[in-house]
């Protein structure tokens, strides 16, 4: 799609994408049930360097970033609106949103927190801006060598574990958050992609009427059964 095609909805569906992703990190990391795999890994580096979440988040991801020059991968508004706003947003629900004791709060802290986070994917995907840098990382590599679902399983499981040591919190909620992001993005984005006017508005062309065979029968005999 062009850049400047239906661009108001896009930017305000990007928009509000971003800031619904940024608030499901918040609802995750104040259940303390396991953050989402990359969220391990800015939660730890935020412990260890006394910085907040959503500074670590923009940090790593222009970091990220930095990694698509040798994949040649073009960032759009949407990759570096995804870097900025997502870490605003952190910062902002944290100290907005409560820090629930009982359980069952909690649990739904973190069911909620995927369920807006799957929401929220597939409106700023939808809007065809740009993907965040850490899945045009994962694309990139993807597009010359591998495969994507492998290169994805490598990364994750690294920041995973890199952040688990760091001190970030992995656990159910990060192995619910696995296998719940997938269908749930699926299920929206279909819904919340914008398309192209032109590709809405051209008419699907109608099959032509199939011309009956003539038969090579002369007109005086009948024809064969």
């Amino acid at each position: 799609m062009p850049l400047r095609e239906r661009l108001p909805r896009r930017l305000f569906q990007l928009l509000i994408g971003l800031v619904g992703y940024g608030v499901s990190i918040s609802l995750m990391l104040r259940a303390h049930l396991g953050n989402q795999p990359w969220d391990v890994l800015h939660q730890g580096v935020a412990l260890r360097t006394g910085l907040s979440v959503g500074t670590v988040l923009i940090i790593v991801g222009a970091a990220v970033l930095l990694c698509w020059i040798p994949l040649r991968q073009r960032p759009g508004i949407g990759t570096i609106a995804n870097i900025v706003v997502i870490g605003l947003v952190v910062d902002v629900a944290n100290q907005v949103l409560p820090e629930p004791s009982h359980m069952l709060v909690r649990w739904a802290f973190m069911i909620g927190g995927i369920v807006v986070c799957g929401f929220a994917s597939g409106l700023y995907i939808g809007a065809n801006l740009g993907p965040g840098p850490r899945d045009g990382l994962m694309t990139g590599l993807a597009a010359r060598t591998w495969s994507l679902r492998g290169w994805r399983t490598v990364l994750e499981i690294t920041v995973v574990a890199a952040g688990f040591l760091l001190g970030g919190k992995a656990g159910l909620g990060t192995i619910l958050y696995a296998l719940a992001i997938g269908p749930l993005a699926q299920f929206f984005l279909p819904m919340l992609t914008v398309r192209s006017r032109a590709a809405a508005t051209t008419p699907v062309p109608e099959p032509a009427p199939s011309t009956p065979a003539r038969s090579t029968t002369p007109a005086t005999e009948p024809a064969p059964c």
